[in-house]
């Protein structure tokens, strides 16, 4: 049997549509304008940057990205072409292949990182009280671990 939304989470849901819709826009506009690559981009950027030697499998990629494998490809191969990413067969295992952050990469991902963090603040923490900032963190972090072992739900 089905469970319905009730009218306060119907209500909660498409709000939390908007919002979350609201500030990707707002983080892709920023980020195209400013440094001339979408987020998703930069979010590759990001995890390359954080990982050891500042290289990852695609596969691990794929999964910090949240992206499937023909997606994360298809960017790889456009930041492949930018000179930010190189790409080699995995070491331990010929049939994967790495992502590595070249130097021009990182420089890319330094030159873009104050824009999009004053992006960040201002289309989401700036609104908020330090008390609703809080709050947000417990109830992403509540959704996190629910989906932690499973993933997200597949119909």
């Amino acid at each position: 049997m089905t469970r319905w939304l009730s009218d306060d989470e119907q209500r909660t849901w498409r709000s939390y549509l908007a919002a979350t819709q609201l500030v990707e826009e707002a983080l892709d506009r920023q980020l195209q304008r400013e440094a001339r690559m979408p987020h998703t981009y930069y979010m590759i950027l990001v995890a390359l940057s954080e990982a050891p030697e500042r290289s990852m499998r695609m596969s691990e990629l794929a999964r910090r990205a949240q992206a499937s494998q023909s997606r994360l490809s298809h960017a790889v191969a456009r930041l492949e072409e930018r000179g930010w990413i190189e790409r080699s067969p995995c070491a331990s295992d010929r049939r994967g292949n790495v992502a590595v952050l070249t130097e021009t990469g990182f420089q890319a991902l330094a030159e873009a990182a104050p824009g999009h963090v004053e992006e960040v603040r201002r289309s989401l923490f700036d609104p908020l009280s330090p008390e609703q900032v809080r709050a947000l963190d417990e109830i992403c972090a509540a959704i996190r671990a629910a989906h932690e072992d499973t993933g997200p739900a597949r119909s």
